[in-house]
């Protein structure tokens, strides 16, 4: 197929033609003030940037090059409005930026840095769509199907739509000379779209570099989000996602559902010895109540393993709520709010010890965990789409 598309962007190119190029700026500007009970050991009420939805600027653009081929490409920054900063220090396209080709027949190809798979066909059907990643997204993270990991040096191919039903892979370069498996990615997923009802399955498999640090190595394809579910383990050789969702649409409600498999694989390098699994289930609804008013819950059932000398493994419950008022096709205000509860034991940054679990609503509070066994966050927002 990547040859495919190749060759039809090279006819293409030979044919004079009337093509047609666009390019457009768009952008979210997001911010709310939050309040969580517990950071830390602490309450703190504080401005946060991006919680309905990332603040962002971006460039995407086509041209038309004839044949039913268009070159494409994409580029996105996240930013922090409150402070200017970038939203990953010294990236300044760090939310997406790919190029690449489209066939109406072929399917589409695209290199650079880039969501997987495994986000855009199932992370999209699940709560992060409806209740946000910020207060939504399943504790911490855990099964990436929020936006949290992005792949770099990557190509994805995705194919056209066939009877409803459209498949992607993605493979992220290593790049580690001697060592070609060293710190690259693996993703697809499949995906059924027909009238009220979706599904999709995904798989992602990212490979650490590895090193004699107590973190995961940055310099692999794709790095995970580290929250105090996981912190014990980002030193694992092979982290391994796999997952399930649905939706269904009755009028102006939509429910849905979710499970992941997460296994964090340790290698000669890391810092714990058995494979940490999390499982997580979960489900969510939308109503539209009216053309200005949206609702939107969500509830995650999150499970560990019994492993690295732990025999009573974390548990987490959550539960997320969402009230959005559009005052304009580009304007929103919102209100989000989060419950999150941990039983069981779970192990401290760097593996060092066996300490209790720690609840971090969705993954606004990766960096900030409670200090007790729950959690509560609620934000008032705006935000504005250009």
């Amino acid at each position: 197929m990547f040859a495919g598309l190749v060759l039809a962007g090279l006819a293409a190119g030979a044919v004079p033609a009337f093509a047609q190029t666009s390019v457009t700026l768009y952008g979210i500007v997001d911010d709310a003030v939050a309040y969580s009970s517990n950071q830390n050991g602490k309450s703190n009420t504080y401005l946060r940037s991006g919680n309905l939805a990332g603040s962002r600027w971006g460039l995407r653009g086509t041209e038309d090059l004839g044949g039913g081929t268009k070159a494409l490409f994409q580029l996105e920054n996240g930013f922090d409005i409150n402070n200017g900063a970038f939203g990953s220090s010294g990236q300044m396209f760090n939310r997406q930026a790919f190029v690449g080709l489209k066939n109406d027949r072929l399917g589409t190809v695209t290199i650079g840095r880039q969501y997987t798979p495994y986000y855009m066909m199932v992370g999209t059907l699940g709560p992060t769509t409806y209740v946000t990643g910020a207060t939504g997204a399943h504790p911490g993270d855990i099964d990436g199907l929020d936006t949290t990991i992005r792949i770099n040096n990557s190509v994805t191919y995705t194919s056209p739509v066939m009877w409803g039903v459209t498949a992607s892979l993605q493979y992220g370069f290593g790049g580690q000379a001697g060592a070609f498996s060293k710190g690259n990615t693996y993703s697809g997923a499949l995906r059924y779209d027909g009238g009220p009802l979706s599904l999709a399955a995904g798989y992602l498999r990212l490979n650490n570099v590895g090193g004699s640090g107590a973190t995961w190595n940055g310099a692999s394809t794709g790095t995970p989000g580290t929250s105090s579910l996981n912190q014990g383990y980002v030193t694992a050789d092979v982290l391994q996602h796999i997952a399930v969702a649905g939706i269904y649409t009755i009028g102006k409600v939509t429910v849905g559902a979710t499970y992941s498999n997460v296994q964090y694989k340790p290698g000669a390098a890391s810092l714990f010895h058995d494979t940490a699994i999390f499982n997580t289930a979960g489900v969510h609804a939308s109503w539209v109540v009216s053309p200005q008013w949206r609702l939107a819950a969500a509830y995650s059932y999150t499970a560990a393993s019994k492993a690295n000398g732990i025999t009573d493994a974390a548990t987490y419950h959550q539960v997320s709520l969402a009230q959005v008022y559009s005052l304009s096709k580009r304007t929103s205000l919102y209100a989000l709010e989060a419950w999150q509860h941990a039983n069981g034991k779970s192990l401290s940054a760097n593996a060092a010890s066996i300490i209790n679990a720690g609840p971090a609503v969705g993954d606004s509070q990766n960096s900030t965990p409670s200090a007790t066994s729950s959690q509560v966050v609620g934000m008032l927002g705006i935000r504005v789409d250009f």
